[in-house]
């Protein structure tokens, strides 16, 4: 499937924010938990991709069905609207396990 225009450019931004969150994190949690701006600044680019990716396209989206989209922008919820509850630990496991995985199946999405 070829993606349109609009979905690359999502898809590009929500690649970007990962790039940048591994980053800011460098791989380290202690490096994560020490630092309020390394934990904003990952906070500010899950909220971007979270977000970009409730604007790809549905067929975008069924192109890597593997992918929890309805998690993702539950997930965007609460960066958004809970921000005084976030559990750090909670997004250190999102940036550990669920990252890679997500950025896996985004540069498949690119290469179809």
């Amino acid at each position: 499937m070829i993606l349109s225009e609009r979905d690359q450019v999502y898809l590009e931004h929500m690649l970007d924010c990962i790039d940048r969150i591994e980053r800011y994190v460098e791989n380290d949690r202690a490096r994560f938990l020490q630092s309020e701006i390394v934990q904003d600044a990952v906070v500010r680019n899950l909220q971007v991709l979270t977000e970009s990716s409730q604007r790809l396209s549905e067929s975008a989206k069924m192109n890597q069905s593997g992918i929890d989209w309805r998690a993702i922008s539950g997930f965007r919820n609460i960066l958004v609207h809970d921000y005084l509850g976030l559990d750090l630990d909670t997004i250190w496991l999102v940036i550990e396990q669920d990252l890679p995985q997500l950025k896996k199946a985004l540069e498949a999405m690119g290469t179809v």
